[in-house]
């Protein structure tokens, strides 16, 4: 694993747990849900590719 996708995984990992708490708040804050949301879709996309491209140049190898 390298330390992008190492620091990738550990903030999509803190966006559960934000997530986590808003949702559990008497009246969670739903713009605040919606991009944490989103932020942790952007994650898993880019470690999505990342990983993608990791396979590729071990394949080529």
């Amino acid at each position: 694993m390298t330390d992008r996708s190492f620091s990738l995984l550990s903030r999509q990992q803190r966006l559960d747990e934000q997530l986590m708490a808003e949702r559990a708040r008497s009246v969670p804050d739903g713009m605040r849900l919606f991009r944490l949301q989103r932020l942790k879709l952007l994650i898993r996309s880019r470690l999505s590719r990342l990983l993608s491209a990791s396979q590729v140049r071990r394949a080529l190898h």
